[in-house]
């Protein structure tokens, strides 16, 4: 069983990826590789000059796999209840895990046939969102959402923001206590 199980490695999915594994939970991410993010071309993320919505969302599984993050291409059908969390069945195979992170985007399906509480969307062409707290918890506990999914800007650097603010909010949960990643400047 995963610790931490993530549908979608957009942005949002592939941010809170790196903040599991980092942490050192075992996480996986379930991914259909259709991201709206590959069909960007962004300058307005902090930090980048300028880059491709493929090379970002390309960046970003990379960096989630650096610290251990399994991630998988295939395409989630259904999230049930299980004893100790969920199991996530997908196209070819089925997953469990103790925390599910939604991060699909603009596609509400999945978390409607779950039993996830949502409502109408805000942004614009985004027509459902989950209803979610303020730290990305969903109406079933241990399920959590975040992204546009949850009703944040579309923008890439605030759903990225938002995926780890999310998955912060998981690592203190499991951790018991509130988790802060710090990293320190390497000396020479």
């Amino acid at each position: 069983m995963y610790d931490v199980l993530v549908i979608g490695a957009g942005p949002t999915g592939a941010s809170a990826a790196l903040f599991t594994a980092k942490a050192g939970k075992k996480t996986v991410v379930i991914d259909h590789d259709k991201s709206v993010t590959k069909r960007a071309w962004i300058e307005n993320h902090y930090g980048v000059k300028e880059i491709t919505g493929t090379d970002l969302v390309e960046t970003g599984k990379e960096q989630a796999r650096k610290f251990g993050a399994e991630i998988i291409q295939d395409t989630a059908t259904n999230i049930s209840q299980i004893d100790g969390g969920f199991k996530v069945e997908t196209e070819q195979s089925q997953y469990e895990a103790k925390h599910i992170i939604v991060a699909t985007g603009m596609l509400a399906d999945l978390a409607e046939k779950a039993g996830l509480t949502t409502k109408p969307g805000t942004e614009p062409r985004i027509k459902t969102i989950i209803d979610v707290d303020a730290t990305g918890k969903t109406n079933i506990e241990g399920i959590w959402a975040a992204g546009t999914i949850a009703g944040v800007s579309m923008h890439t650097i605030i759903t990225a923001g938002d995926g780890a603010k999310v998955a912060i909010n998981v690592i203190s949960e499991l951790n018991g206590t509130r988790y802060v990643d710090h990293d320190i400047l390497k000396s020479k």
